[in-house]
């Protein structure tokens, strides 16, 4: 696999030094210690950052004073979601393997982050889902390792016990080590029957692997309060969207869900003038392309449809989605967090039955 060159005048920091330095600060953390270097080399992340977190923009408004995407907003701590997104994969994946889709309308937003080299930024023309940056970043990383094992990770979610996470994460990257046609979810044990997240229904637990793993039986995507209530009650784990599998477990799984959509992507991937897939420096993908194609949710249209290829691994800490300023808000009082803002927020009415609190540590 070719190392990585920044080739923008935005970089901060070029050549090998720089990958030097970021694989072995990553040599020194508990992800590495647990995984062994032949599996390490194939390791990668897909951060998605290109959401438009229009729920959130009230709030992201008051603390920030701009119209900024909850991403690159530091809501619980100083650091923004995409940078704590950041440093928890860099716990289990070298820095330099670690691609970020984006949508160009935040570029003003994401040259401030810091942890990001223009080399690992995919940039998307508009925001169609998030199955097409999925499968873009996917078909870039399979022609530099077709051997790849890539996690995504979604950059709106709080952990109530971060070190947790990364061993949930390695097991996720073993299993899908051993296992190429399979994908790996991280279920969140559900504190209620929350109505706005999706739900994993759990099948037998998978053999060899452990109480942790389960076949999945089925999905539900922001089931009514009456079918969350059985979900709940029937031990099934929330949807937390953070995936593991072979490259090729992962585009087998799409083309199966949805050949037509992959057919059509590829076929203009490749007869595009101009069109290219990710290379080792900034890429702008085509309005030509995304013109092409129809909005596509990964977890309704290609997880629902494909429940025998996944396996769920249970994640042993508290899981939030940041999706809504209550929740926001929630986090915040379990942590003890007191920012400026929090007193001038007020929250927007919303139904008892959609909430679920996080329990404090």
């Amino acid at each position: 696999m070719p190392m990585i060159r920044e080739t923008s005048s935005e970089n901060h920091g070029e050549g090998s030094s720089e990958e030097a330095v970021s694989t072995a600060q990553w040599k020194r953390s508990s992800g590495a210690r647990l995984a062994s270097l032949a599996s390490l080399r194939r390791r990668w992340a897909v951060i998605l950052a290109g959401g438009a977190g229009t729920r959130l923009q009230r709030l992201t408004r008051l603390i920030c004073g701009d119209g900024r995407p909850k991403q690159f907003c530091p809501l619980v701590g100083n650091d923004t979601l995409l940078e704590q997104t950041r440093k928890r994969a860099e716990r289990s994946i070298p820095g330099e393997r670690m691609l970020f889709a984006l949508t160009r309308t935040h570029r003003t937003f994401y040259l401030r982050e810091p942890g990001i080299r223009p080399s690992q930024r995919i940039v998307q023309p508009a925001n169609k889902g998030t199955a097409p940056p999925i499968l873009y970043s996917l078909l870039s990383i399979e022609q530099h390792d077709s051997e790849a094992v890539v996690a995504i990770l979604p950059c709106d979610h709080h952990y109530s016990d971060e070190l947790a996470f990364t061993p949930a994460l390695e097991s996720a990257f073993d299993f899908a080590t051993e296992n190429s046609g399979s994908v790996v979810l991280l279920g969140a044990t559900p504190r209620g029957p929350e109505t706005e997240y999706g739900w994993i229904e759990l099948g037998p637990s998978v053999a060899d692997a452990g109480s942790s793993s389960f076949h999945v039986q089925g999905f539900s995507e922001k089931p009514s309060y009456h079918v969350a209530r059985l979900l709940f009650e029937g031990g099934s784990l929330w949807n937390t969207f953070v995936m593991v599998g072979h490259v090729r477990g992962f585009l087998e799984m799409m083309k199966a869900a949805q050949t037509g959509f992959v057919d059509v992507f590829l076929k203009n991937v490749k007869a595009l003038p101009g069109s290219r897939l990710w290379a080792g420096a900034e890429v702008r993908i085509l309005d030509s392309l995304y013109d092409r194609i129809q909005p596509i949710d990964f977890s309704r249209d290609i997880l629902s449809v494909q429940p025998q290829r996944l396996v769920a691994v249970r994640l042993d800490a508290d899981w939030n989605d940041l999706g809504h300023p209550e929740r926001v808000m929630d986090v915040l009082q379990a942590v003890g967090l007191k920012p400026w803002w929090m007193k001038a927020w007020r929250l927007p009415k919303r139904s008892p039955a959609t909430v679920a609190a996080p329990q404090t540590p």
